[in-house]
Order: C-alpha cells, then sequence, then structure tokens
C-alpha cells in the first residue's frame, strides 16, 4: 500500500509530524487560540497510527494459487471482517475471440449461461435469488466472469452452482430466441448514447485488423443471426476447468475450502479441443495483427458522425502497448496529470478556459493491447475543431516543457490512493485478483504495477507522451448533432394497457427452486446476522450547535469513510430557481474565504482524498474516502467549506455553462424525459418535487440567491455525519468537535409541509418522442409510501417478489425472461422522511413496448387482486436478509445505512433490528400491502424513445 510506505520509509516519524505543523499553519483559517487546538489533536491523530508500526500489506497478502489436475486455477483470499464470502469465476474468453459475424457471441453465451443445466432446468437468477446472493456477471474484451457475494454458509451451494453451469449448460433455440430479443434490447440501450456510437466508429478505425475495434456487446445484425450450434461451439470451446480462474474471498477456511472445491470441481473434465483455448481467435481472413501497439490504419483526419443529438464531442483515441509492458504506470500518471481534478493540465486548458464542460480520459491496458482515450464534451456554441486543435497543443506543450515533481507526486498518491480505496470490500478484491490473473497472467499484478508507480519520474511521463500521444498516432472523431432535441407528447389510448394478448406463463413455484437448490450449511442465524464491524453499534454525539455524529472504528483497512446529510435538497427550490439547492452544493469546493478553488483541490489530490457532494430531494449527501491518515485533511475541507464557502462570481458562471450543457445532454437520454414526465405527472404544480431544473431556470439564478440559500438551509442541526474506518473514537471526537464546534446555528430550521397528492382517477399514458433513439424507456407508477409506514417491511417483501430482481421477480421472470421483451425491469417502493413513489422502470425495443407495458399491468392486477405464496414470502425474506448482511461487508453501505437511520431519527439499534423486521413479516401483511399499494388501474405510464410508430433501425 504506497500510500503509506512512502513515510514509513523514513526512521523517524518526526518529518512526518512536522509536515503536518506546517499544513495547519498554511491551511488553516481559525484563529490563533484554535490553532493549537487543532496540531495537538492531529498530532495525537497521527501519533495514535504511527504508533501502531503496522507495515503496509500489499493487496495480495494471503492470497494462495492453486492449480487443480484438470487445469482450473484457484484463487483464495481469507477476509474475516464479516461472516461474508464471494464465489467468481473467470473465464478467459471475450470479445477479443470474435470476429465480424459472430461480434458479440461471448456476451450472447453470458445471458445463456443464466437459463439452465442439464440437472437444473431453472433459471439460474432464481436460485442465486434464494441463495439472496448478490449476484451478476459481464463480458469484456478478454474475460467473461460470473460472481456473487453470501453468506458464508452458502459457500459450497455457490461452488456447485457454478461447477453445474461450467459443463452441464443447456442452450435451448426457444431460450435461445428470446435472450437474442433481450440482447438486442440492451444493445439499443446504449445505442442511445451519442458517446457510445462515436466509440464504436473510432475503435473501429484504431483497431481496423484486430477483435479490440469490434463492440464488446456485438451488433444487432450479428446477434440476429446467431444459431444454437454456433452459442454451444463457443461453449464448448471455451467453458472449460482449464480455462477458467476460480475466485474466493471471504469468511473461511482455506484449506477445508480447498477440499471442498476439489470435491465440486475437481472431477470436471478438460475441453479436447484445447487448440481453440490456445489460440482463442478464428481465422478472421487476415484481421488478427500482432501483440503490441497496435497503429492506425488511416490518417490523422477526424471521423465525424452527423446524427441526431444534443451535444458536441469530441473523442480521441491513442494506442498503447499491452497491460504487461513496462511503460503502463507511467501512461496512468501522465493520465492524472492531465485530467484528474482541477489543477490537471487538460481541465485548465479546456474547461475554465469555456471551450469544454467536461474533460474525461482513461488508460486500458488489456491483453494483447491497450490505448488512452479522451473525451471532451464541447462547452455551448464551442467548435470542435477548435477544440481539437487546443487539445493536440496542450498535450504537445506538455511534452516539450515538461512536468514537475510536484504533479508526478500527487498524481502518483492519487492513483495509489484510489486503488486502496476501490478495494475495500470483498467482491472488489476478488475483482481485482481475477482481472489481474485473466489480462496480465498474474494475480499479483497490481502489486507489482504499484511498486513501479512508485518509482515514475518526471522524466518517464515526458517519455510516454512523445512515443504514444503524437497527433500522427491517434483517431479522432466528432459527434456533431444534426437538430435540437424535439419531443412530441401524446396520449395514447387507455385500453393500449389492457388489450395485449397476454398469457403468463407456468409461474415457477418456490417449491420448484427449492428441488433445485444445492443444500446449505447450517450455521447459526445469530453467527450470520452482522459481521464483526457490524456488531458493534455506532457511537453517538451531539454538539451544542446540534451537529449529530456517528462513529464506528473499523480497523479491517486502512481507510476512513465519510457519509453526511445536509437538509437542503431539491424541495426547497424556488419554481422560479429549479435546480437553486443543486447549484449550492455543486459550488462548495470552489472556493472559501481562505483558499480559492485550485488550493482546494490540490490539497484533497495531494493526498488522494474524495470529497463530494450530491443533492437529492430531501437533501444534500456528502461522500468522502480516505487513507486514515488523512481523516484530519477531509474533515478540515468540509468544515471549511460548509462554513466559509464564498462562491467567487467566475466559478459560478464557469458552472452554469456547464450546467447548461448537461442538461441538454441529459434531455437526449430516454431515461430522464421519462422521469421528468412521470415525476410532473404524478406531482401538481406548486409542489415541492414538481420542478426540475430548465434553462430559464438556471438563468435567473444569481450569487446572491446562491449565498442566501446557503446561509439559510446549511445549518449544523440539520446535519449529520457518520464516519467508519480505521480511527480512535476520543481523539476523532475532539477533531470534529474543533473544526465544526464554532460552526453557529440562528433561528429555527427552515421546515416544508408536503401537500397530500391523489392517485391518479385512471391509467394516464404519455408517450415523448426523441428522435434518434433506439431503445425505449418506461416508468409506470404513483405516489407511495414514506420510511414511517407501517407497511414499509411488508411493502419490501412484495416488492421482492413483484420485481426487486430482474430475473427472479415476477416481472423478470415473465416480461425479461419468458418473453425477452426487456434487457432490465424493476420494481421499487422509494421512500423517505415524506411521502414516496412507487416506481416500475423497464427498457425495451421500441416495437415491444406496448406488450412489456401490458405484461407488466397484467402482472399487477394478477397480485393485486389474487396475493401471493407464502413460499414467495419466505424465499424474499430470506433473500432481503442475505442481502443485507452482504451489504454491511461493504464499508460505504455501511455507513450509508448508519445514516440513514439516523436523519430518519430511527433507533440506532435499526442497523440490527431491520432483519428482524422482515423476518416477522407475515403472508397476511404481504398481501394486505399487495391490496393496499399496488393499482394497477389508477397508473401513469411514460415511455420515451423513438417513434413508435417508425421504430429507429440499429446501424449495424
Amino acid at each position: 500500500m504506497y500510500g503509506f510506505s512512502r513515510f514509513y520509509k523514513y526512521p523517524l516519524p518526526l518529518l512526518l509530524l512536522s509536515l503536518w505543523l506546517v499544513a495547519v499553519f498554511l491551511l488553516s483559517d481559525q484563529p490563533a487560540h484554535s490553532q493549537h487546538a487543532a496540531i495537538s489533536n492531529k498530532e495525537k491523530y497521527q501519533s495514535t497510527l504511527l504508533a501502531k508500526t503496522i507495515m503496509p500489506s500489499t493487496l495480495t497478502e494471503n492470497v494462495r494459487k492453486t492449480v487443480l489436475e484438470n487445469g482450473l486455477t484457484v484463487l483464495t483470499k481469507e477476509v474475516h471482517t464479516a461472516p461474508v464470502v464471494t464465489v467468481q469465476v473467470w473465464y478467459k474468453v471475450g470479445s477479443r475471440n470474435e470476429e465480424l459475424g459472430v461480434n458479440g457471441i461471448a456476451h450472447q453465451l453470458e445471458h445463456m449461461m443464466f437459463k439452465g443445466t442439464l440437472n437444473r432446468p431453472i433459471q439460474f437468477g432464481r436460485l442465486f435469488s434464494a441463495l439472496g446472493s448478490d449476484s451478476n456477471a459481464f463480458t469484456s474484451y478478454d474475460q467473461t466472469a460470473y460472481y456473487g457475494t453470501v453468506e458464508r454458509n452458502k459457500l459450497k451451494a455457490l461452488l456447485v452452482l457454478e461447477a453445474d453451469r461450467m459443463q452441464n449448460s443447456q442452450i435451448k433455440p426457444e431460450q435461445l430466441a428470446n435472450e437474442k430479443r433481450v440482447v438486442i434490447s440492451e444493445l439499443q440501450g446504449y445505442e442511445n448514447s451519442p458517446e457510445y456510437r462515436l466509440n464504436r466508429a473510432v475503435m473501429k478505425a484504431v483497431f481496423p485488423n484486430h477483435a479490440y475495434g469490434l463492440p464488446v456487446g456485438g451488433t444487432k445484425a450479428d446477434v440476429e443471426k446467431f444459431e444454437v450450434e454456433q452459442v454451444e461451439k463457443y461453449y464448448r470451446n471455451f467453458y472449460s476447468p482449464d480455462n477458467a480462474v476460480l475466485v474466493i474471498v471471504g469468511d473461511f477456511q482455506t484449506a477445508n475450502t480447498l477440499e471442498t472445491i476439489k470435491e465440486v470441481f475437481g472431477k470436471l473434465l478438460k475441453r479436447q479441443d484445447t487448440a481453440a483455448i490456445a489460440s482463442p481467435q478464428a481465422s478472421a481472413g487476415g484481421r488478427r495483427q500482432e501483440v503490441g501497439v497496435i497503429s492506425p490504419s488511416s490518417g490523422s483526419s477526424p471521423i465525424v458522425l452527423r446524427e441526431p443529438g444534443a451535444g458536441r464531442l469530441l473523442q480521441a483515441v491513442y494506442p498503447l502497448p499491452d497491460a504487461n509492458q513496462p511503460d503502463v504506470p507511467a501512461l496512468d500518471v501522465m493520465d492524472y496529470i492531465l485530467t484528474e481534478g482541477r489543477n490537471s493540465r487538460l481541465y485548465q486548458t479546456l474547461v475554465e478556459s469555456g471551450l469544454a464542460s467536461e474533460v474525461t480520459a482513461s488508460v486500458t491496458s488489456l491483453r494483447e493491447s491497450g490505448w488512452y482515450e479522451v473525451l471532451v464534451t464541447a462547452g455551448s456554441k464551442q467548435d470542435l475543431k477548435k477544440i481539437d486543435l487546443v487539445l493536440s497543443n496542450a498535450i504537445a506543450n506538455v511534452a516539450e516543457k515538461g512536468v514537475t515533481s510536484e504533479e508526478v507526486e500527487r498524481a502518483k498518491t492519487q492513483l495509489t490512493a484510489d486503488v486502496i480505496l476501490s478495494n475495500r470490500d470483498i467482491t472488489s478484491q476478488a475483482m481485482r485478483l481475477g482481472n489481474d490473473e485473466t489480462t496480465a497472467g498474474d494475480y499479483r499484478y497490481t502489486d507489482r504495477y504499484l511498486a513501479a508507480v512508485r518509482l515514475v519520474k518526471p522524466t518517464d511521463v515526458v517519455a510516454v507522451i512523445n512515443k504514444y500521444l503524437t497527433k500522427e498516432a491517434r483517431i479522432a472523431g466528432f459527434f456533431e448533432p444534426t437538430q435540437k432535441r424535439i419531443i412530441g407528447v401524446g396520449d395514447k389510448p387507455d385500453s393500449a394497457q389492457t388489450k395485449e394478448n397476454f398469457s403468463p406463463g407456468g409461474l415457477v413455484l418456490p417449491s420448484e427452486v427449492a428441488k433445485y437448490l444445492p443444500p446449505v450449511d447450517s450455521v447459526t442465524d445469530a453467527l450470520l446476522a452482522v459481521g464483526d464491524i457490524a456488531r458493534v453499534l455506532p457511537q453517538e454525539f451531539k454538539f451544542t450547535n446540534g451537529l449529530r455524529i456517528l462513529l464506528l472504528p473499523d480497523n479491517s483497512t486502512p481507510t476512513v469513510t465519510l457519509s453526511g446529510h445536509i437538509q437542503a435538497g431539491t424541495e426547497f427550490d424556488p419554481d422560479e430557481q429549479a435546480g437553486l439547492a443543486a447549484f449550492v452544493a455543486d459550488n462548495l469546493l470552489n472556493g472559501t474565504k481562505s483558499k480559492d478553488v485550485l488550493t482546494i483541490a490540490k490539497v484533497l489530490a495531494e493526498r488522494g482524498v474524495s470529497l463530494n457532494f450530491q443533492t437529492y430531494r430531501e437533501g444534500v449527501h456528502i461522500e468522502g474516502d480516505s487513507l486514515a491518515l488523512d481523516l484530519p485533511i477531509i474533515l478540515e475541507i468540509l468544515a471549511d467549506v460548509v462554513k466559509n464557502s464564498t462562491f467567487p462570481v467566475k466559478e459560478l458562471e464557469l458552472h452554469r455553462q456547464q450546467t447548461l450543457t448537461d442538461l441538454q445532454l441529459e434531455l437526449d437520454e430516454p431515461s430522464e424525459v421519462a422521469r421528468r414526465i412521470f415525476v410532473q405527472s404524478i406531482y401538481p404544480k406548486k409542489h415541492p418535487l414538481h420542478t426540475f431544473p430548465t434553462e430559464e431556470s438556471l438563468q435567473q439564478i444569481q450569487r446572491q440567491d446562491v449565498i442566501d440559500f446557503k446561509a439559510k438551509h446549511y445549518r449544523p442541526d440539520t446535519t449529520v455525519l457518520a464516519l467508519v474506518g480505521d480511527f480512535d473514537l476520543d481523539i476523532v471526537q475532539s477533531l470534529i468537535k474543533n473544526e465544526f464546534g464554532n460552526w453557529e446555528v440562528s433561528g429555527q430550521a427552515p421546515t416544508l409541509k408536503y401537500p397530500t397528492v391523489s392517485m391518479p382517477e385512471k391509467i394516464v399514458s404519455v408517450n415523448p418522442v426523441l428522435p434518434g433513439k433506439a431503445q425505449a424507456v418506461t416508468y409506470m407508477g404513483y405516489t407511495g409510501i414514506n420510511r414511517y409506514d407501517p407497511r414499509f417491511h411488508a411493502a419490501l417483501v412484495l416488492n421482492q417478489i413483484l420485481g426487486g430482481d430482474t430475473l427472479s421477480s415476477r416481472l423478470g421472470a415473465e416480461v425479461r425472461d419468458r418473453q425477452g421483451l426487456s434487457y432490465g425491469i424493476y420494481s421499487s417502493f422509494q421512500t423517505g422522511k415524506n411521502a414516496g413513489i412507487f416506481l416500475i422502470e423497464m427498457q425495451t425495443s421500441p416495437e415491444d413496448s406496448s406488450k412489456a407495458i401490458a405484461s407488466t399491468s397484467q402482472i399487477l392486477q394478477q397480485i393485486h387482486q389474487q396475493g401471493v405464496t407464502a413460499l414467495e414470502v419466505e424465499t424474499a425474506k430470506r433473500t432481503l436478509i442475505s442481502n443485507y448482511n452482504v451489504s454491511l461487508a461493504n464499508p460505504e453501505e455501511l455507513t450509508d445505512k448508519i445514516l440513514m437511520n439516523e436523519v430518519y431519527g430511527l433507533d440506532k439499534g435499526e442497523l440490527h433490528s431491520f432483519t428482524d423486521k422482515i423476518q416477522k413479516v407475515t403472508l397476511k401483511q404481504v398481501n394486505q400491502a399487495a391490496r393496499e399499494l399496488l393499482h394497477p388501474d389508477q397508473i401513469v405510464v411514460v415511455t420515451a424513445g423513438p417513434n413508435w410508430d417508425a421504430p429507429l433501425k440499429l446501424a449495424h
């Protein structure tokens, strides 16, 4: 963990403490008497951490690699912080193993792997849900992976299921036909994005003779032609133990688990056709290229897409070497210097100047090659050719004049902290191991990579820029929208919701699921209730100014997670200034009385600290992450910005232009258009939730409005902070008191009373049309319950049965799995302090929208009138309880749960009693909730997308 090792190499901790003292004096805006307290607290905090004298561990500490006789690679890592375990199977096959004509077949096969096996002819999603497993899968360039995280006593059950589908999966013609429709629906969702379409065109030019130039998910033209024999052949060729990596991380005993793995997987046979694995890509008419940097085949003229859309985009892609080449660490450091944060070179050049509203970039390092991708969203009325010239000149200027040691050290620190902070939960740790083993051929790759990052020098950064980021090497693409967004809104007949010929397939009963479910090890519920960390309740403190703090020490990783809530959400937006609440939150980090925006960004970046503010309807959510050593920084900056933000005019105007551009892009997305119209169809004008930002409302916001809103709504008595991590309770409480204790409060906090909103009298159906889109997005629902409703827990169980899971729920089983009408369909009761929303969301091909809506309406009617079964209730309860227990092993989810329990005024024991309340829900309560909370004949239905009469054809 390089974030600590730089300091531990010094023999004395005095230097570190001296650096902290300098930072306190340079950065503090407090009077002299409070500075001494800050110094004392920080000295104590640093001394406490240093006194542990624990050398930083590596990401692969305690990892054991075992290879079975049949070739299966097994990676195990014990982590005993919570009674959960993740099981992942990574196959060394992805879109890299494809060619034109069969593009997307690896992705199609991934979908089919959930359809059942010879031994278990049942949707595997239902089996995973019955286990309470947080399961999913993905296909990438170099691999296809399947993962599930469960309570530890279900480890063997997951192993049995994964071994079963490794060699016994069945691919039936009818199932393939339905799942091809699902995959096409998924691809249409990608096609909705101009960025995706531009990237596809650019990547095809960068890799004209290599499969990395093909879209990972495939194309509609190829997917439509897949036959059972083709998919079966890919399954036989690539799904074998000698082409797979099994990764297990969590609360288990290695010796016993390896015996179980040998028992379950050891009997599986290697494939006979080993040539397919040894040389995975079939002959593609000369498409195959040698490993290394792949050179573009075209000149430097940009690819130009002129299609319907909202914003101008510039994408530049530079070919790079594969993951194991020694230049990769320097390339990543270069990327951070160029684009990470307000102080980055390209942000300063493009965004601060107003040429662009956003610039992002990433280095992709794969098995056979890589690339550097820069994406620029143009500012309003800005010319892409000018932006392209400025971008090229900025990169050339960095190559000519070089970078500073300060920039390099900051980038290295950010990069290292990001790696550590993104690997705190067991699922992420296993993902890292699986990716490293399948992409780089070594599960220790990240450790070696971080060690190499530590050695990067300024000259190395300049060298890789000169070597790879030349204008001749790149391919650029422009997206030029051909027309402004046009939304036509038409009412469809109510009868369209009910006349579809809908005949549900036989409901898969929980008893059938139980028949195919592997046995689960018997462990007492008490042992599985919570993990070692969550077993302890957070300590609660309340200061005299009303600020509430919740602290839960956790030394499982040397990190800290901060979550906060300020009652300053969009519900307080004036009608004529919709967007004001978000305007305030988004500008908090743009300057205070003692620090300008670049100073704040620099302080955070130098230690790899993350601090963000996100506005939602009932509040502003604070998210912060840091290494444990840097907790004083995150607290100091947070306190400074919430107390002393000054909202400089220049930064406000820059943000306004960025927000206006973002608004244009949002209103080109079917999901955002559907959400807006859906909410505004539920809540009448003058209701706190009816308003959404518009160009007019954003232009109305003045600096004084921002200052006044901040003064009125940002108060300690409406603020809650929760911290989970590696800290000492007393010292951190003292640090927080020092930073926030002088935050003054006056008068009473603003309050709102939501007016009662009645249900629609009948079905309300709206169809906004967005030209140029491939997929439709539908929102169905109405006003719902709040968090305090006595039916809350019964509603959660009901929702789990109805649409809580896109594969195992009633909606998922019928609309997605049996009929293949939607890539994703979900339902939810979104609750808060005030009345919430009952919502069903689905994505469909335009031609399938009516049928999917009708099927959904029928299922709602069915459950409303007939209720659900006792077995369904018991299965849903087990799933909810298991998912909840698994979530407590993730520090971010744990911190958020602690926070929101306090925000809602719930007993702090709710952290543990939640599962008891779910367990006590009865069949009678769920069916009563179905009668009272499901209203299929009084529902708002909004479908946004292309014209249904003339659906857009996907490009091939």
